[in-house]
């Protein structure tokens, strides 16, 4: 158990997954529904499991890692539960929660995403999308259908989605430096084969070589070298599976003055060889 209270009103469901369930899905171990709670609730720490939380009423503060995160109506939270966390709702406005914990091999990569761009408490685009989710996880597992695990397991990756793609951040930047970025991104995408460099970058668009990494990081999690790598890449895939050209002649079509490092990068990307990956689709 990881909330507790002993004057709560809650609805829970424990699950115990399957071990196919644990090996190849994202798994609910425990959900349910908090209605109009008023006091404190206190989150057990150091247990293996991940809390993703809707805030369908109500208002509070949520304590996690030492640090506290005002919530609101509409709102949702993402945390890891092997960290000491707790909640507080406002006597005023009563809280009401809905909240699953689950696990899943890949959950932690999710959460490093997600807290790069936003901090643990975040409004999704669509709360009425999160809730249904969280309701059909509910109801499918409150039935236990042959297919519910693996259906659960799609809706848990629509949760998380729904907190990589939140408003937060990206709703407090300047509508006009979106604009720039985007004429980046086309920019870079027309001349990847190009020498492009960030002060090439700087000058074309006016903008700091310092701001401009800075934003383009925040906005598409991702350096803007990575992109200019990864349009090469997809270029060079074009090239190895619908030209008859050597790897070096792809490597300098694609924009790489290297064709060992061509070679790196492409492995490193699509972890098979340009050989390996050529042959998989001519044979």
């Amino acid at each position: 158990m990881s909330i507790n209270s002993e004057d709560q009103s809650c609805e829970r469901i424990i699950c115990t997954p399957s071990a196919t369930a644990k090996r190849a899905f994202f798994y609910a171990i425990e959900f349910g529904n908090i209605h109009k709670e008023k006091s404190s609730a206190i989150h057990h720490h150091a247990a293996d499991y991940w809390l993703f939380a809707a805030v369908v009423e109500g208002s509070g503060v949520l304590t996690y890692d030492e640090e506290e995160y005002s919530f609101n109506k509409g709102d949702c939270f993402f945390i890891d539960c092997r960290v000491a966390h707790s909640y507080t709702g406002n006597e005023n406005n009563p809280v009401e929660l809905m909240w699953i914990h689950f696990g899943g091999a890949t959950t932690m990569q999710y959460y490093e995403t997600f807290t790069e761009q936003s901090g643990c408490v975040f409004h999704p685009v669509s709360f009425e999308k999160v809730t249904s989710s969280m309701r059909e996880i509910f109801r499918l597992n409150q039935e236990k259908g042959i297919n519910a695990e693996a259906i659960t397991s799609g809706l848990i990756v629509q949760l998380l989605t729904s907190a990589l793609t939140s408003t937060g951040k990206a709703e407090m930047i300047d509508s006009a430096l979106k604009k720039k970025l985007q004429a980046v991104n086309v920019y870079i995408e027309e001349k990847f084969t190009e020498d492009i460099s960030l002060e090439k970058l700087s000058a074309e668009f006016y903008i700091s070589k310092y701001y401009l990494s800075r934003e383009y990081k925040k906005i598409y999690g991702k350096t803007i070298f990575q992109h200019i790598i990864s349009c090469r890449i997809n270029y060079g895939k074009h090239l190895l599976r619908f030209s008859d050209n050597s790897v070096e002649e792809i490597a300098h079509l694609c924009g790489f003055n290297d064709q060992s490092y061509f070679v790196r990068q492409f492995k490193k990307a699509e972890n098979v060889t340009c050989f390996a990956y050529r042959r998989m689709w001519r044979e």
